[in-house]
């Protein structure tokens, strides 16, 4: 990294998070529906985990550097990516690295929590192989998704993570500007990057919407902002639905070449967010209450988050147990989105607009998500290509239909659906109006995501309901049924640390 020749920095993106207890294999396609960008292709807006690509185009064309752009690909969330898909991308995004040595820096985006037939750590695999392409001495970093799982081989393979703070993830291209920052600082030899971990030995879920963890990420951006010696600070969450032998919560401290400084904030900051296990997940109440509260409500819009059958966590997204709820009270002013079926779409469409059917729809994916609805159906809205915001970037989740539901009788029963073909957790109000449905105007709406949704339907909402409905999700690290995952880690274990300091 010496001399004064422009840099050469190569990134690409590989990136998905998998469910290991769900039913939906992702192959080549299940990329390519969600993202896949040959080198040079990338759209000018970034998704959840291919910002450093453009924030790099950005970064590199200030400093007069080559930046060498490999493919990116990113699927929605689901089960075990296949064997051929997964060798597949990597193969490709790997040739491309070595045709375009020497580099000077690899600068990639990844989620961290994908598996694989046959790869339990698909991100330490491929980092490993990247890192022998280039050699020792070239910095290798990457930016990660909290809910991901630290592994030891990735550590050793890579200089230094930086990982999104926030969940619901609103500051991954705020994070990516930070990864290329300490990237650029590093070529430029002002700092030496130095990354310690230490090993929370605990599965929790934290929003940062609420305390204790709003607090606690103030208080890493503030430390950031006042120790000379820190460069980054990131919490790994962990993804309780991976099924892996080093799934848990770890802490990162990246200093500026003071592994002793950073160990100890990592552990100090580590043993803080063990002291508040069990206290960091939003309130969850069943079907019956939040239907019930929702349809009390004087204000509205009310939102039922149905925060278990979440596609951004690797369900399919097609529970009907809340829908089924509401039908069964009389529930009116309703606007449900999404329920994935896309056999109901494709039926939807050779209907076409304006038609009135029996139509079979939801509930089809796997136990304990409810029963499939069928109902006399309306066929207000057709997209071919429905999509919704995400911060900076935008979700397709089409074609897409919207039914309103009829009674037996042919009149309203007040409810509206929206049924999707890509699956995406409901990310934005946005996904109603993609279908012509005004959110603003309903009493109630239902909607499919943990917490990734809170940014913007907070400020149009009323009240947020967290509702638990079914379990379509494995959602209690207390009882799931881990085959892989080690037994030393709270709540699996009582006392995970012992008699440790």
């Amino acid at each position: 990294m010496s001399g004064t020749a422009p840099r050469r920095i190569f990134t690409a993106a590989l990136a998905t998070e998998t469910n290991t207890f769900a039913p939906i294999v992702i192959d080549r396609r299940g990329f390519e529906a969600s993202l896949y960008a040959p080198p040079g292709q990338h759209p000018a807006t970034p998704t959840l985990c291919t910002a450093p690509i453009t924030v790099g185009r950005r970064v590199c064309a200030e400093r007069g550097w080559t930046l060498i752009e490999g493919t990116a690909a990113w699927a929605d969330p689901a089960g075990l990516v296949s064997r051929g898909a997964y060798e597949g991308l990597r193969d490709e995004i790997l040739a491309q690295l070595a045709a375009a040595l020497p580099v000077d820096a690899v600068v990639l985006g990844l989620h961290g929590a994908m598996v694989a037939q046959g790869y339990l750590d698909p991100e330490g695999d491929f980092l490993s192989r990247v890192r022998g392409v280039v050699g020792p001495d070239v910095l290798v970093c990457a930016e990660l998704d909290p809910h991901s799982h630290l592994t030891a081989k990735r550590v050793a393979a890579a200089d230094f993570f930086v990982v999104f703070k926030e969940f619901p993830h609103t500051d991954f291209v705020e994070r990516a500007e930070d990864l290329w920052r300490i990237a650029a600082d590093t070529l430029d030899g002002r700092v030496r990057p130095v990354m310690s971990v230490w090993d929370c030995r605990m599965i929790d879920v934290f929003p940062t919407s609420r305390e204790p963890m709003r607090g606690f990420v103030n208080r890493m951006i503030e430390i950031e902002q006042t120790d000379p010696k820190v460069l980054s600070l990131s919490a790994i969450h962990g993804f309780m639905a991976g099924d892996v032998p080093e799934m848990g919560t770890k802490m990162i401290a990246v200093t500026d070449g003071d592994a002793a400084h950073g160990a100890a904030l990592a552990k100090r900051l580590g043993r803080e967010l063990y002291a508040n296990r069990g206290r960091h997940m939003m309130p969850q109440i069943d079907e019956a209450e939040a239907v019930a509260q929702a349809m009390a409500a004087t204000a509205h819009p009310v939102v039922i988050a149905d925060m278990w059958d979440n596609p951004g966590g690797g369900t399919a997204g097609d529970a009907t147990v809340v829908l089924k709820e509401l039908l069964a009270r009389g529930a009116r002013g309703v606007a449900i989105g999404t329920i994935w079926d896309p056999i109901a779409v494709q039926l939807c469409f050779v209907a076409g607009e304006g038609a009135e059917m029996p139509l079979r729809f939801g509930g089809k994916s796997a136990p304990l998500t409810g029963e499939p609805c069928d109902a006399l159906v309306r066929i207000v809205r057709l997209s071919a290509e429905a999509e919704m915001k995400f911060g900076e970037s935008v979700v397709p989740f089409g074609p897409a239909a919207r039914v309103a539901l009829l009674t037996p009788e042919g009149g309203e029963t007040g409810i509206e659906v929206i049924l999707n073909t890509v699956r995406a957790q409901s990310y934005d109000p946005s996904l109603f109006a993609a279908l012509g449905i005004d959110p603003l105007a309903q009493k109630i709406l239902v909607i499919k995501s943990t917490n990734h949704f809170y940014a913007a339907f907070a400020p149009i909402a009323a009240d947020i309901l967290y509702c638990s409905a079914g379990k379509p999700y494995p959602n209690d690290p207390a009882t799931n049924p881990y085959r892989l995952v080690r037994k030393d880690i709270w709540p699996r274990s009582a006392d995970p640390f012992g008699k440790e300091e």
